[in-house]
C-alpha cells in the first residue's frame, strides 16, 4: 500500500501525537488525547482535545490539527495517527472521520489497531464537497 512502507516515518508521527496528547486540556473525561498527520508538503502538524464545562463544547484533537494545517498554510493530509493517554493507537471518532475526509480524502492513510487503512475503509461512502459542487 502506498505510503505505508518504509518512507514514511509512523513512529515519529506517533511520538509528536504523544506529545500532543501531553498538552490536552481533559479535566472532566480524564481522557486525553493526541493527533498527528503529514501533510503533501512534508510537514508534520498536530493536535489535542480541549474540553469545555459545557461537554457539548469540547473540540476532538483533529479539530486543533485542520485548525493548524490552515494556519500554517493549508495542504492536504495524506497520513494519520491519533493516540490516548497511554499513548496507543485509536481510531477517529465518526464526527473526525468526517472531518479528516474534507482535508485529507477518502485516500488519507491512517494507522489504526488493524494496521494502515486508507480513510475510504473508515469511512465508506462518504459524503464530502463534491457532493455540494453544481
Amino acid at each position: 500500500m502506498t505510503g505505508a512502507g518504509p518512507d514514511v516515518d509512523w513512529e515519529k508521527l506517533r511520538a509528536v501525537a504523544r506529545d500532543a496528547m501531553s498538552r490536552a486540556y481533559a479535566p472532566y473525561s480524564g481522557y486525553p488525547v493526541g493527533v498527528a498527520a503529514l501533510v503533501d508538503d512534508g510537514r508534520i502538524i498536530s493536535g489535542c482535545n480541549v474540553e469545555n464545562a459545557s461537554y457539548g463544547l469540547g473540540l476532538c484533537a483533529e479539530c486543533g490539527l485542520v485548525s493548524e494545517l490552515h494556519n500554517t498554510g493549508g495542504g492536504r493530509l495524506t497520513h494519520f495517527t491519533c493516540v490516548d493517554r497511554n499513548g496507543e493507537t485509536l481510531v477517529p471518532c465518526g464526527r473526525c472521520r468526517q472531518l479528516l475526509h474534507e482535508f485529507g480524502g477518502p485516500d488519507l492513510l491512517l494507522e489504526t489497531p488493524a494496521g494502515i487503512l486508507p480513510l475510504s475503509q473508515m469511512l465508506p461512502q462518504a459524503f464530502g464537497p463534491d457532493h455540494l459542487s453544481t
